[in-house]
């Protein structure tokens, strides 16, 4: 099969329920909590893209044995201090930059040297941000570059707990240092600007030594040594950022209306719902519930003709980070222009997604202002497409290429869009649900 897809027609009026796959965040986190559990852990819905095998993957080569079967994982644990393992090892992170960051907090006691190595995006993202932190712990680390993969690390058996303070709002960082302190004597003082918060959710369900004091723009997080992790079952929800495709596609689409099940709607990654509702798309959440301190829902979205621009309040970015691209269509029909702010962050991704968003834009001719971390969007609610357009060289970047597909389906024109294999690292049924309500 070629590995570029061809789109020629816009998507027809559908009305479908649907779901989507788990959420990547907590699964790659149950994978690793449960290599460290006392015993057998059981998921179900566990996401099996290429991010979360490699996380799979990496807890083998740390000697923890992993079963799958269909939709249902197996990791048995063997406690805090269960890694054994071989001399010079290497674990591949992949494409995932919460596997590559998130695996270091529990390393940082590695009495043995161990290489990370990852693909030629992941390889090209800055680790300096996360390899400082540790280092006070008391870890070494060697980075290519000073900042880039791949890297070593040599633990330490004389940790120190630190005070750390996260800036940019990046829950990989925090909870790499979280991950850290749960390996150290005393109390670990983290003060994070506000992003996802999984990590102390599930620290938290699982009754692990964490306290958090929520302020307004920032957490207060202390976080003492674990002592023991009992065994735990979770039925990971559908992923949001994967939900996010499916809502745009129907609030651009013409007479259609979709239903999503059981989707995470975690109040640190709702911005996308916060952001389309500003600009008037009709969203609605149903049968609303708490699992394991996740909030989750039935998402109800319909066909909006009438878009309205937006200046996007930066307090909204950290929690629609990975969904500015698919937000940035909306913004293409919308009435007016709208205004985004303090995207820093969304060059920290697996491509430089603002530069990619704002190269989609162009190609489809809408008009846009930007600099370095900003971007301006003037709409066009009358847009269609009438020409080809070739998406490449995105780094196989999977959000550039589920966007693009979005982008194609709902303004029309013939789309040539490369790497279809990207979708594997997040969300390898994306085409089945796409072609789901196309039928």
């Amino acid at each position: 099969m070629p590995n570029s897809l061809i789109i020629k027609n816009k998507i027809k009026k559908f009305n479908k329920v649907i779901s989507v796959s788990g959420d990547k965040s907590i699964s790659i986190r149950w994978v690793l909590l449960s290599s460290l559990a006392s015993g057998m852990c059981k998921s179900k819905n566990l996401l099996m893209s290429e991010d979360v095998l490699a996380a799979l993957s990496a807890i083998k080569k740390l000697g923890i044995k992993t079963v799958v079967r269909k939709n249902e994982c197996k990791i048995y644990g063997k406690g805090i201090d269960g890694y054994k393992y071989k001399k010079n090892i290497t674990i591949n992170a992949k494409n995932s930059g919460t596997l590559g960051r998130l695996l270091l907090g529990f390393l940082i006691n590695t009495p043995n040297k161990i290489k990370l190595v990852g693909d030629k995006s992941l390889s090209r993202r800055d680790f300096k941000r996360i390899s400082a932190p540790l280092s006070k712990f008391g870890a070494k680390f060697k980075l290519k570059a000073n900042k880039n993969l791949p890297l070593y690390i040599n633990g330490s058996q004389n940790l120190k707990a630190i005070k750390y303070i996260e800036k940019r709002g990046s829950a990989q960082c925090k909870s790499s240092v979280i991950f850290g302190g749960m390996r150290t004597e005393g109390i670990t003082s983290i003060k994070a600007k506000k992003s996802r918060n999984h990590t102390e959710l599930l620290c938290k369900h699982l009754k692990l030594p964490i306290k958090i004091v929520n302020k307004k723009n920032f957490d207060e997080i202390k976080v003492k040594k674990i002592k023991k992790i009992l065994p735990f079952k979770y039925n990971i929800p559908s992923d949001i950022s994967s939900a996010a495709f499916f809502i745009v596609l129907t609030a651009l689409s013409n007479d259609s209306e979709l239903m999503l099940k059981n989707v995470n709607i975690n109040p640190s990654r709702i911005g996308i719902i916060t952001i389309l509702k500003k600009m008037g798309v009709k969203i609605l959440l149903q049968n609303k519930k708490t699992y394991k301190g996740e909030k989750i829902a039935d998402i109800k979205v319909k066909s909006t003709k009438n878009l309205a621009a937006i200046n996007c309040p930066k307090n909204l970015n950290s929690g629609a980070i990975d969904e500015f691209l698919i937000i940035f269509l909306v913004a293409a029909k919308a009435n007016g222009t709208s205004s985004f702010k303090n995207l820093d962050e969304l060059n920290q991704k697996e491509s430089p997604r603002l530069k990619w968003g704002e190269k989609i834009l162009n190609k489809m001719g809408i008009e846009t202002i930007s600099t370095k971390n900003s971007i301006k969007i003037v709409g066009n609610p009358n847009l269609k497409i009438n020409k080809k357009i070739n998406i490449k060289n995105f780094l196989k970047d999977h959000r550039v290429f589920m966007t693009s597909v979005i982008a194609a389906l709902s303004f029309g024109g013939e789309w040539k869009i490369d790497d279809r294999d990207s979708i594997k690292t997040s969300f390898p049924n994306f085409l089945k649900i796409i072609n789901k309500l196309s039928k």
